[in-house]
């Protein structure tokens, strides 16, 4: 019979569930519990695909071509197992679920459509269905938002009726917030802390546990103070501190707190000793690099850096593979077409160009590239970072002037990069794109295919555009090797220059397939060369970076 541990946070947004879920799921991984993850988002958005990344951050992308919120990418790096639409909910896809079996007639005919019972049934058959697929023991399930949001509660009236229903033994409530410390008086204060509690007992809801997130140690008094006024025991109260290392480390801080058998007790599951040998080695390797480069990531939406969450982990990830610490330079494409690229990327050892929508800053992300091609520095580039890389080169190698996307310029004289035949008549642009995983097979002898060690891959789209298949000729006699096609080898999935240290590029997202401990093949072959770039800097330019 399935567990089931219900995920809440009070006080401010983004205080850490996401992190303290996967954090969780790792830990009872590690005791040999088969583990579901959710996540509910109350927002009425079908799915994040349409949200603004400077508002919501990255779009995370499942196997099965799920646009979902990118907590899911903190689940799949912590738990190491793949997620799919099933592990994500929104209000939207409640609420649309429910209009359309009251629209279907064989639902709910005659009855009167509510938020009770009818709304909080089906939340509870998509938590349910979660667990089922994964025939787990445990499924953790985390609420977006904070509590007292008023599109957040039918989600815990749902939870409040699942504790009767699934019985006490069989559901834990952890509520995650916040004792800030207060720099004029010198102290923590727990006050948050308890009107949060008393919010989420006000609707049902009783924590069994605290996460609290604080800048230092709670001390005695106050973990006293959080136990008496919060009803929850004082072995029950677990510190979160704010970790300076890494995301990693927060699996091994909880641990040493018990976390993972208090839940255990909560939910009357066997003890188990855990097995952390494998995350420590990460930590370790994360914590004590034998050497350092500094890469330059170019987008345009620097001011939110969740914006590419997954490619700042899975550059880290790189780094942990090849024991280096990698010193993220964010670059803002339009000051790359203001300033000129050497301004900002004389000092870096490796550039990427992530994924993105619009002509906002493209013409500083093919500058940035051409810098990287010119100079020999190592280029990887994601989705839109290869529509532009080609773009660079059929401009500034084949000569085709005007070459550009029909995404940026409709009627470009050269439009090396068109938009999919499937798509060119799209009107809707919600869940329309290419999503989701698709094969993909390495030409042999590629660069590719040796980071790889690989004939076919599969990887995880989201695009709309295609390198044009009338071009491919001109950019190959130039140079440009296909090192990676479709099956039928329609559509160019990888480019690659041959006569360059590195310098490859993916149509899909590597970034969401990469893992704390397994980097990702091009993640990887990425550090490396740049690391061998670095050794070829001034002694001095390494000792200021």
């Amino acid at each position: 019979m399935t567990k089931y541990c219900f995920v809440t946070g009070g006080v401010v947004s983004g205080i850490g569930k996401g992190i303290s879920s996967a954090s969780l799921g790792r830990l009872l991984k590690a005791r040999n519990f088969r583990i579901a993850i959710l996540k509910i988002d109350p927002y009425i958005n079908v799915d994040a695909g349409l949200m603004n990344p400077f508002q919501h951050g990255e779009v995370f992308v499942t196997d099965d071509g799920s646009e979902t919120d990118l907590d899911l990418g903190h689940y799949e790096r912590f738990v190491d197992e793949p997620l799919s639409q099933l592990s994500n909910v929104t209000t939207g896809q409640v609420y649309g679920s429910v209009i359309a079996k009251e629209r279907d007639g064989d639902y709910y005919l005659g009855q009167t459509v509510q938020v009770i019972p009818h709304i909080t049934d089906e939340i509870k058959s998509r938590i349910r269905k979660c667990a089922n697929a994964y025939d787990a023991d445990v499924c953790i399930v985390e609420i977006g938002g904070t509590v007292g949001d008023i599109e957040g509660q039918p989600f815990y009236e749902a939870l409040r009726q699942m504790r009767i229903e699934e019985g006490r033994e069989n559901t834990c409530y952890l509520h995650v917030t916040l004792v800030p410390f207060l720099e004029t008086i010198g102290e923590l204060k727990s006050k948050p802390t308890q009107h949060s509690v008393r919010e989420l007992r006000s609707i049902g809801l009783q924590p069994d546990i605290l996460i609290v997130r604080t800048p230092r140690a709670l001390g005695r008094e106050v973990r006293r103070k959080l136990s008496l006024f919060c009803d929850v025991p004082n072995e029950n109260v677990v510190e979160c501190v704010d970790v300076k290392e890494s995301l990693y480390h927060i699996p091994l801080a909880l641990e040493r707190q018990n976390v993972a058998d208090i839940v255990c007790r909560a939910l009357q599951l066997p003890q188990r000793t855990p097995d952390l040998a494998g995350w420590q080695e990460i930590c370790d390797r994360y914590a004590h690099p034998d050497s350092e480069v500094t890469i330059a990531m170019v987008g345009k939406y620097m001011d939110l850096q969740d914006a590419y969450l997954s490619v700042t982990e899975a550059l880290k990830h790189g780094g942990i593979a090849n024991t280096a610490r990698v010193n993220i330079k964010y670059v803002d494409s339009e000051a790359v077409e203001r300033d000129g690229a050497g301004t900002h990327l004389s000092d870096v050892h490796g550039v990427i160009v992530p994924g993105g929508f619009g002509d906002r800053g493209i013409q500083g992300k093919i500058d940035s590239i051409g810098y990287a091609r010119e100079n020999k520095i190592p280029y990887l580039g994601l989705c839109l970072g290869l529509q532009t890389a080609v773009i660079e080169f059929a401009r500034n190698v084949c000569g085709l002037e005007g070459a550009d996307s029909r995404e940026f310029k409709e009627d470009c004289d050269n439009p090396v990069i068109v938009y999919l035949k499937e798509q060119e008549y799209i009107t809707e642009l919600g869940g329309t794109m290419r999503l989701g995983a698709y094969p993909c097979v390495l030409k042999e002898g590629s660069l590719a295919s040796r980071l790889y060690e690989a004939e076919e891959i599969s990887e995880r789209h989201r695009h709309r555009l295609e390198v044009s298949n009338e071009y491919r000729e001109t950019l190959g006699e130039h140079g440009m090797v296909f090192s990676g096609t479709s099956p039928e080898g329609d559509l160019v999935e990888m480019v690659e220059l041959p006569d360059h240290p590195f310098f490859i590029a993916s149509q899909f997202h590597p970034e969401f397939k990469s893992r704390p401990n397994r980097a990702h093949p091009l993640f990887r072959g990425f550090i490396a060369a740049a690391l061998d770039h670095a050794g070829d800097a001034p002694a001095e330019e390494s000792a200021e970076e």
